[in-house]
């Protein structure tokens, strides 16, 4: 489940994680999109370590959120900022993990008009909440799941300029998202109290 003190922790690995793969994300987007996907994810989760996340999981996540809607530039920030927003407010009546993730879900659903095999993030999250649900999220699966973005063809955002091309490329916002959810497994908000 998670608590003021999980998300703490994950959001401090997820900038890690972030900070030193930032120049990978890149790489990862040049192919496909701008090229900067690190270096924006980077910048505002610089700004999201200076922000002043304390209090409950609802005023956490919403610092999180603002701070990533205001800093983080190209689709990234919005993205991820109104996942955490819709996460804040689905942390008002629930820590469970599931509900919490379904409500980012539909918030970058929403946001991204994207759904599952676009070749977006959702193709991170989607399949990796249907693990939590099932108890089956693992590292090895997480990172499977960033994988096979590989072998799908980019319809939605700047990676679908390139049509049939962006198959055989990572996407970098499930690289990204990647990240994200290691973090979440490392700081155990997976397991089961």
């Amino acid at each position: 489940m998670f608590t003021p003190e999980n998300l703490l922790v994950t959001i401090q690995r997820f900038d890690e994680k972030i900070q030193a793969n930032k120049d990978y994300l890149s790489e990862l987007d040049t192919p496909i999109g701008d090229g900067d996907h690190g270096n924006n994810m980077a910048r505002g989760m610089s700004a999201v370590m200076q922000a002043d996340i304390h209090g409950s999981l609802f005023e956490e996540f919403k610092t999180i959120a603002m701070t990533l809607i205001s800093k983080v530039g190209g689709a990234s920030g919005p993205l991820y900022g109104t996942a955490m927003l819709e996460m804040a407010k689905a942390s008002k009546d629930t820590n469970d993990p599931v509900e919490i993730l379904s409500a980012g879900i539909a918030g970058i659903q929403k946001r991204g008009k994207a759904t599952l095999g676009e070749k977006t993030m959702l193709d991170l999250w989607i399949p990796a909440v249907d693990a939590v649900k099932d108890g089956t999220l693992t590292p090895e699966l997480v990172t499977n799941l960033t994988e096979n973005t590989k072998d799908l063809i980019a319809t939605k955002g700047r990676a679908s300029y390139v049509g049939e091309r962006s198959k055989g490329h990572i996407d970098p916002g499930a690289m990204s998202s990647n990240y994200l959810f290691q973090s979440m497994i490392e700081a155990g908000v997976f397991t089961h109290e």
